[in-house]
Parts: structure tokens; sequence; C-alpha cells
């Protein structure tokens, strides 16, 4: 359960149960990155039971300890995460972070910061946000002469940082005690009527100039309690049971009622939903997502579809045929996990996609790997000559976005960027630091 926890949450490194002692009895691995001192340790002021810790490990380096108590006699469980993970580590304008921002907890210990601190006697404009939520404290100085900028950095920091802590937080749920359900097919209809089932956005950037390109709608079961389940553990029970339609059907009413009259004043701006493979074998689902988006301030033309790959599609003749019903109708279609699991190249040869989108595994490899490097830049080099765009997922440090640059890619997404964010925290974000635009404006974007 520990492992599946850490694989839902990417910013996490470790998960370990804690004597009362605070002594490592185990981790997801086995195997405990060493001794720690524990530097400050502090309750999280909205989540009764959980603690904030500031740990160091033995070889100097410092992480992030959430933790909450399992049991009567003492014993905790804890995830360990690199103060770098609740850092943005570039601006909205694709490039190193300029100002300098920091975190403290509550008790005034540091988190973590990001940036440089500036020279004495260099002007600067500097933001104080406190989370009520998680008791810490971000400040935030730029110089002057770069508030056009770093404006919106300003306002972007501390919603980062609380985003980043509250994702951390929803990976416990994986390791909370569960009522067992008789029938958990009749719990999923019942959370999706009532509409627990709610978008989450990861943001797309442009990595060469910064600008928002929009964002992935990522599913999450929001329970009355206000814990969150991650898709791991239910999109499978939705793909059998059949329930994948309606689910995400809803997924884009709630999208176009959310976030609808924001992204239509952007049209520049696309929105990209995950669509099981499944689904393209039904033409009736060109017919949905028509009648969806006819009355919705989005656009057609800001819809990207994804096709993922959980289940191999059996008819390529029957899928390549609805695919180019939607993109008649403006959609765009794109490829998700290109290079693992079923899609492979023939679906980039068979099916007449758009967007391809590179699998964080060969992201994570391309500075160090050289076969993985070999493999992202073919990749590459064919999508460019089929006249396909291609995005990056799962990007996590700077380093990663200037290899990325040099390869071609101009679109990324990560917790380099943002990690992903309900749909206020996104709104915010969208007004902060994305302009409106005409339509025009919006085609020469897209044309350039």
């Amino acid at each position: 359960m520990m492992r599946q926890a850490v694989f839902a949450t990417m910013p996490v490194k470790e998960m370990e149960i804690l004597s009362p002692t605070g002594q490592t009895l185990c981790t997801h691995l086995d195997l405990p990155l060493g001794k720690s001192e524990i530097l400050s340790s502090e309750p999280l002021p909205a989540n009764g039971g959980y603690l904030l810790e500031i740990v160091r490990l033995d070889n100097g380096g410092r992480m992030v300890r959430l933790r909450r108590p399992i049991g009567g006699d003492g014993s905790s469980i804890a995830a360990l995460l690199p103060v770098a993970q609740l850092m943005p580590q570039v601006s909205h304008q694709g490039t190193q972070f300029e100002a300098y921002g920091e975190v403290r907890t509550g008790g005034g210990n540091i988190i973590g910061y990001a940036g440089k601190r500036l020279p004495a006697g260099v002007a600067t404009e500097s933001v104080h946000y406190k989370s009520a939520q998680f008791g810490f404290n971000a400040d935030i100085v730029a110089p002057l002469s770069g508030l056009m900028t770093t404006g919106s950095d300003l306002k972007w920091f501390g919603i980062y940082v609380a985003m980043a802590i509250a994702v951390v937080l929803g990976a416990f749920w994986l390791l909370l005690p569960r009522r067992r359900e008789n029938d958990p097919v009749s719990d999923l209809k019942r959370a999706l009527a009532a509409g627990e089932l709610v978008p989450y956005y990861q943001p797309i950037v442009d990595i060469r100039s910064g600008q928002l390109r929009g964002a992935e709608v990522l599913v999450r079961w929001r329970k009355p309690d206000g814990s969150l389940v991650f898709p791991g553990s239910f999109i499978p029970l939705a793909e059998s049971s059949g329930l994948i339609r309606d689910m995400t059907r809803d997924l884009m009413r709630r999208v176009c009622a959310e976030a609808g009259a924001s992204l239509g004043l952007r049209p520049g701006l696309k929105i990209s939903f995950n669509f099981a493979g499944k689904l393209f074998s039904d033409e009736t689902i060109v017919k949905d997502v028509r009648n969806i988006f006819a009355n919705s301030p989005i656009k057609l033309s800001q819809v990207v579809l994804e096709v993922t790959e959980r289940d191999p599609i059996e008819n390529f003749t029957e899928t390549r045929q609805i695919i180019a019903a939607l993109q008649g109708l403006g959609v765009r279609i794109a490829i998700d996990d290109v290079g693992t699991g079923h899609s492979g190249l023939s679906y980039m040869l068979k099916l007449g996609v758009d967007i391809i989108k590179i699998d964080k595994m060969f992201v994570d490899a391309i500075g160090t790997d050289r076969n993985s490097m070999t493999i992202v830049e073919t990749l590459v080099d064919l999508a460019h000559n089929m006249r396909m765009d291609v995005v990056a997922e799962g990007v996590e440090n700077f380093e990663q976005v200037t290899l990325l640059r040099e390869l071609g890619i101009r679109s990324a997404q990560g917790y380099v960027f943002a990690p992903p964010l309900p749909g206020s925290a996104f709104l915010q974000l969208v007004e902060a630091i994305e302009p409106l635009e005409t339509a025009e404006a919006a085609a020469a974007k897209e044309a350039a």
C-alpha cells in the first residue's frame, strides 16, 4: 500500500512507518534513506493529527516530512519529499526563478527557498502569503526592474506551495483504513451522482516563451470528509464496469461550467481530457462531445482528447474513422504516454493524431541514459515529420526543461511548473499570468 501511494504521488520519494520514538521501522522499499535529525516539528492547523517536520539526513540533505498517527501506541506513518519539490523552479516566463522566495513554518522555521537572495541596495517589491490551511508563511522578493516579468510569479508562489503540500496529503488517503464495500461499483455510481468526482487541472507550458498553453484535466474523487482519492484507485473499476463513459462526459460538463468563462475568453488555451481507448469504438461519442461543448464558451478547437493506453485498440479502422469525425469538429487528438504500453509507433502511424505526449519515464532519463535520449530524439523527429505537436510529461527540474528545449520540444507539464490544481487555483493562475486575447491573436500564436 505504501508503494502504491508513492507511485501515485509524484513528489513523494519515500513513505515509512515510524515507532513512537520516531525510529524508522520500515519503508515502502525496505531501504531507509538513512538516519535523520528532526530540525522542527509543528502541527498543521486544518489537518488534525498531521505534523509537518523538517528533517536533516545523515548526508546533510534536508527533507520535508508529513506525518500522521496510525495507532494508539504512538506509531505513525510519514511521507518524505525533497524541499525542492515544494518550490517552483521556473518562472511563468519559462526561465529560471529570478525572484527570491522563502517559505517558513508557522513557528518561523525555514521549509525551503527558491531563487537567489538579491544583492543589498537593489530596489525590490515584496509579497507575503500566509496559508490558513497549512500554517506556513511565504515571502517573495523581486527586483523592481523585473516586475514586468515577475509580477505574476509573486501571485503564484504561495498558491504553488500550498497545492504541492495538499497533493502529498492526498497520498495518505491510500493508506487510511477503509470500510470494505460489498459493491464498489455501486459506491462509484453514488459518487458520480453526488458530484464527488471533480476535475483537477495540470498546466501545460510553452517552455520557450513561458506562456501557458492550457491544461490536462485529471479526475479526483473528493470524499464527503474532504479527503481525495487518486484516479489509480478507481479508474480501472470505472473502465471495467462501463462507468467510464458517464464519468468522462460528467467531467467535460463540469469543466465547461467551472472554467468555461475564463477559457472561452482565451481561445489560445487548450483543455485536454483523457479518453479510454474503448470510447473511440462507439461513434455516438462524436455526438456527445459536440453536444457538451455546443453551448459552452469553450470552443471545440480548444478541446484535446488524449487516447489512453490501458486497453489496446482492437479495431484501428473503426477508431480511425471516429477520430477523423472528431477532428472534423475541430477537436485535436493526442496519444498519451507514448513509448510505453500498447501505444508505441503503431498508434502514431495508424490513427492520424495531432499530438504525442512523451511519458515521464523517458523524461526522467534523458539527462543520464543515452538510449532514452535516442528514443526521445527519434520520437520528436518522427512527430515533426508527421506534423504532430509534442508534449513532455512529468518534468520535475529545470535541467530537464533545458534538455527538452535542445531536443526541439516546445510544450511540457510537470511539477517543475505546477502540480494538478483544483479549479479555483487553476483559474487564479490563468487570471494572473494569461492576458485576454482576441481570436486573431490566438490564431497567430497557434500558427507560430
